[in-house]
C-alpha cells in the first residue's frame, strides 16, 4: 500500500449537484493548491462503488468519503459523520456497482477486508436531476469540503479509534 489514507469522491457528474464529491477531489487535487498532508491516496471513484472496495482491500488506516448527503439542512450544508462499522453491515449492498458508498462497501468483509475507520464529509444537495454541473450552493461549498477533509487529515480522528479490522 502507498498510501495511508484513502479520500474517495463520490457520485455521478451528470445528475447535478451528486457529482459534489468528483468536484471536492478535484479541487483538492488541483496543482495550485498546496498539497495534501502524506500519506494521502486521492481518488475520483465517481459511480464505480465496487472498486472503491476492491482498493480497499490494499489496506488503509482511515476512509475518506466524499458525497451528497441529503438531509434536512440547507442546500451546501457541510455534515462530517463518522461510519460505523454496523451502518455498512446493516446495508442489503443491493447496488455494488453504483453511486451508494454504503451498499458498495457492505461486501467488503466478504471479499476479505475490513472498513477502516470510515467519516463521510458531505453536502446537502439543491438538485439531484439530470444534467451536468453543481447548483450555486453546491459549488461554493466545495472549497469549504476541501478544507474539511484537510482538518480531518490533520488531526487524525481515527488515531484513537479502535482497530476496526481486529478479530
Amino acid at each position: 500500500m502507498s498510501a495511508d489514507v484513502l479520500v474517495a469522491g463520490v457520485g455521478n457528474i451528470f445528475l447535478g449537484d451528486d457529482g459534489f464529491g468528483s468536484e471536492v477531489v478535484r479541487h483538492l487535487g488541483a496543482p495550485e493548491r498546496p498539497p495534501l498532508p502524506e500519506p494521502v491516496r486521492l481518488v475520483d471513484y465517481g459511480i464505480r462503488g465496487l472498486h472503491l472496495s476492491y482498493d480497499l482491500l490494499e489496506g488503509y488506516s482511515a476512509l475518506i468519503i466524499v458525497d451528497t448527503m441529503p438531509g434536512n439542512g440547507k442546500p451546501g450544508e457541510i455534515q462530517v459523520v463518522a461510519v460505523d462499522p454496523d451502518d455498512v453491515a446493516a446495508s442489503d449492498g443491493s447496488d455494488p456497482h453504483g453511486m451508494d458508498p454504503v451498499a458498495a462497501l457492505s461486501g467488503l468483509a466478504s471479499m476479505g477486508g475490513a472498513l477502516p475507520p470510515t467519516y463521510v464529509v458531505g453536502a446537502q444537495p439543491a438538485s439531484l436531476e439530470e444534467g451536468i454541473g453543481l447548483s450555486d450552493p453546491l459549488r461554493a461549498a466545495v472549497p469549504v469540503a476541501g478544507a474539511v477533509v484537510r482538518e480531518l487529515l490533520v488531526t487524525r480522528p481515527w488515531a484513537g479509534r479502535h482497530d476496526q479490522g481486529a478479530d
